[in-house]
């Protein structure tokens, strides 16, 4: 089964001139869905990290699912406003402005090692700002794995040479 031939295409969204790469048949096949964790999950699992971290909300489907595959924690990254309990926060910049990233304070505790997991790597911003709330809680992140990375926007090139896994790549 090749993943890239059932993950759709969706032209201007969510502005013109951008082609999104939909992730949603895959979440609707579980033979797909089903391959893409096992596939993300091997890879993970080498590394042996003490939980995955993930951010809203795509991410959340793949780093859980992966979690609980290799048997390790879950921590979910959101937007402010959304965490129940005390947070830490990271601002990052956007092409346009700039965005926040929070995570419970207890979420990675000192000395944990986390290997964050999500959908798609494109420019970076969110995974840099992820690895940034990871160092705040005294946690070390080990490697990045993605579903999807959209080579051309150098993504990478944020990550300060950190080992980033990818399943396809455009």
């Amino acid at each position: 089964m090749r993943l890239e031939k059932i993950i759709r295409d969706v032209p201007d969204f969510p502005k013109p001139g951008i082609i999104f790469k939909d992730i949603t048949p895959i979440l609707q096949d579980p033979k797909a869905f089903s391959l893409t964790i096992n596939k993300l999950a091997a890879h993970v699992k080498t590394l042996k990290p003490d939980v995955i971290v993930a951010v809203e909300a795509r991410g959340f489907i793949f780093g859980a699912a992966v979690a609980n595959k290799i048997k390790c924690g879950f921590v979910p990254v959101r937007k402010p406003g959304k965490l129940p309990y005390k947070t830490i926060s990271e601002s990052y910049q956007l092409e346009y402005g700039t965005d926040t990233l929070t995570m419970h304070t207890d979420g990675v505790k000192p000395g944990q090692t986390v290997v964050i997991v999500d959908d798609l790597l494109a420019t970076g911003g969110t995974v840099a700002a992820t690895v940034a709330l990871v160092k705040k809680a005294g946690g070390t992140v080990k490697a990045a794995a993605f579903v999807i990375e959209l080579d051309f926007l150098k993504g990478r090139d944020k990550l300060n040479g950190l080992p980033i896994f990818s399943l396809i790549h455009y």
